[in-house]
């Protein structure tokens, strides 16, 4: 064994023990205990999130640095893209199509689980280094725990800086860039280029830059007008293939369920394997609980924290209960997933869409994924300077920025194997803090939800659905 696969191995082995049952339990059953104490209140006002998006309540004097249309598209940014197309190929590859339904159990106890991280994010902002207002889970941590837990905070930055990197969104972007589009004009051999790549990875690297250069405000107008344009567009090519399929379409369902509790299709009848793999997917994917939707929502301008709670709960929704259950259907409709050896990550997700638009499929997959990694980079980036302003204070952040964008080049040159159990081990290391502030603090939201939602209703500006 080579040492590039020895590390390879040793990176798959600490993701696989990270994400074991005890952060299983952590994450869904953490979820369902929040679900249960909430009384299911917040998923009765989900309506009450249109409102917020269409501005009704946007007050340019509140605390804050972006509305709650950008706080929410900035989430999705860093959400939506390659988690949903690689990441649901990466689950089916390795776990089956069972593993989609253990994402849908992510998406439905996520809801509940993001209402409150996205509420502590605002209840307790807290003043970083430069002596701006930020959020996210360590300062929850500080501002809602008290000193004396802050070793959990110093934990989430430290994993944040590592689960927050580039290397993965630069690496599939650039492979989907050189299969879908380089080869096919002979700029590079199938095996792929290690110039070509190289260069791809350099123009990622300084279009980032130009956008990073104007922070959040910059990061969230760029998202707010990239993430719905690019959702239409991908629901519009995925329902094409699911009409052209439909009627196997009861079957991929049925597929998808009888895997769920069964792992017979791909993991040798795994279960544990299956469950173990849609969980920490549907994690990597929607990202609730494990607190980087935090370090977004926490930006909102508002001095209400349950109305970012209430926004944050539609980003499970729109990201694992419509888009990865869109790219599950058009995989498994195709049966790529069956006969794609040797394929995988966003490669199996573009053959799928070959077996409809032929060499347009790749193309067309690109022409949306391109903006949406690329805003999931710029996303990472002020996501991961948050953690190392709070590790180590706001005066060498250059120097962070100059590593991240070091790091965009040097994933598109990466193995995906290693890219990948980096970054789904440090997913799940960030949501131990994330999930134990959270669950400490719970009574802290149900009684600020009970008050604003009794004094909405009394207005009759909120009704329950």
């Amino acid at each position: 064994m080579s040492f590039l696969q020895s590390v390879d191995a040793a990176l798959a082995a600490f993701a696989s023990f990270v994400w074991g049952t005890p952060l299983l339990v952590l994450l869904v059953g953490g979820g369902l205990y929040l679900l249960i104490v909430s009384k299911g209140r917040p998923y009765r006002h989900l309506g009450h999130s249109v409102d917020l998006l269409m501005g009704k309540y946007d007050d340019p004097n509140d605390p804050g640095q972006v509305p709650h249309r950008q706080a929410l598209s900035t989430a999705l940014s860093g959400t939506l893209g390659l988690g949903n197309i690689a990441g649901v190929a990466i689950a089916i590859s390795t776990g089956g199509p069972g593993a989609i339904f253990w994402m849908w159990v992510t998406a439905l106890v996520g809801v509940a689980t993001k209402f409150y991280t996205a509420t502590l994010s605002v209840m307790y902002r807290g003043r970083d280094a430069a002596g701006e207002l930020q959020g996210g889970p360590m300062y929850v941590i500080r501002e809602g725990l008290g000193r004396r837990w802050m070793p959990l905070a110093f934990l989430f930055a430290i994993a944040g800086l590592c689960g927050m990197l580039p290397v993965f969104q630069s690496n599939q972007t650039v492979q989907l860039l050189r299969e879908s589009f380089a080869v096919p004009l002979g700029m590079v051999s199938g095996d792929g280029s290690m110039l070509f790549d190289f260069v791809v990875g350099v123009v990622l690297a300084i279009a980032a830059l130009v956008v990073i250069a104007g922070r959040i405000q910059r990061i969230g107008k760029f998202a707010v007008r990239i993430v719905p344009g690019m959702v239409i567009f991908y629901l519009a090519l995925t329902l094409i293939v699911i009409g052209y399929f439909w009627q196997q379409v009861p079957a991929a369902f049925a597929l998808i369920f009888s895997d769920a509790f069964s792992g017979q299709a791909v993991a040798g009848g795994a279960l544990g394997a299956v469950i173990a793999t849609g969980i920490s997917r549907g994690a990597f994917s929607n990202e609730a609980g494990i607190g980087t939707e935090s370090l977004a929502h926490g930006a909102a301008k508002t001095r209400e924290p349950i109305r970012e709670g209430v926004v944050a709960m539609v980003g499970p929704i729109i990201d694992t209960l419509v888009i990865c259950t869109c790219t599950a259907l058009v995989i498994l409709l195709t049966g790529v997933w069956e006969h794609g050896a040797g394929i995988e990550g966003v490669s199996l997700t573009a053959e799928a869409f070959s077996q409809v638009f032929g060499g347009w499929g790749p193309l067309l997959l690109l022409l949306m994924v391109l903006p949406l990694a690329f805003s999931t980079i710029v996303t990472f980036w002020y996501y991961g300077v948050k953690c190392f302003v709070f590790l180590f204070g706001a005066r060498w952040q250059g120097l962070y920025t100059a590593a991240y964008i070091a790091l965009i080049v040097i994933g598109a040159v990466a193995s995906l194997n290693a890219v990948n159990s980096i970054i789904i081990g440090m997913y799940a290391i960030m949501a131990i803090p994330t999930m134990t502030s959270t669950l400490l603090l719970a009574k802290r939201v149900n009684r600020a939800a009970h008050d604003y939602f009794t004094a909405q209703e009394l207005e009759g500006t909120v009704k329950e659905t």
